[in-house]
């Protein structure tokens, strides 16, 4: 049998305000739920905090890889015929080590005749001092007249002269006979090769380029501005072909600067040149000084609307929300960059997915995924 609500008057209230609870509490159960749908469903992001730390101030310049020394290397005599060429472009070569021959039949020649011209005169001479000898036994006795003596003493000096002259000329013809062959001056390695055999040379002409020792150096042109810096002892790195990176030191640093461009060079040791070519040109930097700065990941900065971003982190209604902050980078230092502008120490910023944001996102922060300890060699196997 149906009840009459007019029979309860007072009732109502309490019915009303019963359907009032019920449903707000169907209003809050629905809004939670549609949090954690929206939650759930949120891009999942790493994120880690803006913090200090010790990065190198750089100048970032290009310059050419150049022979520390490079010695051109000749011969001291003309019109003579090369017979033998022993080393070719790219070989390394040791002190003392023949590099060519020449043609040295008349070198021979000479050096023959003027080891017969010594001959000659060391028989004067020994045939002089017999006879001043003979004179000096015969002066005693009163056989010769003291001018006779004396010019038999003439004769030994100029016989000794004449000794002295041919041994001075048999060593010029060894000396010029040894002109024949060239010889590697100092350890290094032939770069240049402006000889064939059977080449007729002049003396004085470039036949060969050695790099001495195999030292390379980086040369670098430095703007004014960024020179003073530069001090020697400096750190360098280059990145070589295939990306192979090249460290050294700079070495010295022009006193002074080119007019025209207002640039100093930079002179830089490469300790390990590991495959680069003199006359490469390469990228480098010179890390100048350390400072202690405001850093983040390099993968949390990226580019919108032409802009450095990063996306700081926010909790909003339970959720995290992200918000686009524009910097101002600096000096990069491995997997970090410099903050010159942005958020402050310790705030978090996205790093893992920030390509993918936009201002007022909501996101799913998950623990970035550990890094891999290298294997050692019985994991290895």
């Amino acid at each position: 049998m149906p009840v009459s609500y007019r029979r309860f008057p007072a009732a109502l209230p309490l019915l009303a305000l019963a359907s009032l609870f019920a449903l707000a509490a169907c209003s809050d159960d629905a809004q939670e739920a549609s949090q954690a749908a929206a939650t759930s469903s949120a891009m999942a992001v790493t994120t880690a905090p803006v913090e200090m730390r010790d990065i190198a101030r750089t100048v970032l310049v290009s310059g050419a890889v150049a022979p520390v020394e490079e010695m051109q290397l000749g011969v001291e005599v003309s019109g003579l015929r090369v017979t033998e060429l022993l080393i070719d472009v790219g070989q390394p070569v040791r002190r003392g080590q023949v590099l060519l021959r020449l043609d040295r039949r008349m070198l021979d020649s000479e050096l023959q005749q003027a080891e017969a011209a010594l001959r000659e005169a060391e028989a004067g001479a020994a045939l002089a001092r017999a006879n001043l000898a003979r004179g000096e036994n015969l002066a005693g006795e009163r056989y010769i007249s003291a001018g006779q003596l004396d010019e038999l003493r003439a004769a030994r000096t100029q016989s000794e002269a004449r000794v002295g002259t041919a041994r001075a000329g048999r060593d010029a013809a060894a000396l010029r006979r040894s002109f024949a062959e060239l010889r590697a001056p100092a350890d290094g390695i032939v770069s240049k090769r402006l000889v064939q055999p059977g080449q007729v040379v002049a003396a004085g002409g470039e036949l060969l380029r050695l790099i001495r020792d195999g030292r390379l150096e980086w040369r670098a042109e430095v703007p004014v501005a960024q020179l003073s810096a530069v001090t020697p002892g400096d750190r360098i790195e280059l990145r070589g072909p295939g990306g192979v990176v090249v460290e050294g030191r700079v070495r010295a640093v022009s006193p002074g600067v080119d007019a025209a461009t207002r640039t100093g060079t930079v002179y830089a040791d490469l300790t390990d040149p590991k495959g680069l070519a003199a006359g490469a040109y390469l990228e480098g930097r010179i890390d100048t000084d350390r400072v202690r700065v405001a850093t983040v990941p390099t993968a949390a900065v990226v580019l919108r609307d032409g802009f450095a971003t990063l996306y700081t982190v926010e909790p909003k209604d339970g959720a995290h929300v992200v918000r686009a902050r524009r910097v101002r980078t600096g000096a990069r230092d491995g997997a970090h960059v410099e903050l010159l502008e942005g958020p402050k120490p310790g705030q978090q910023v996205v790093v893992k997915g920030a390509g993918f944001l936009a201002d007022g996102d909501v996101v799913r922060v998950v623990p970035a995924a550990p890094v891999a300890a290298p294997a050692t060699a019985a994991g290895a196997r």
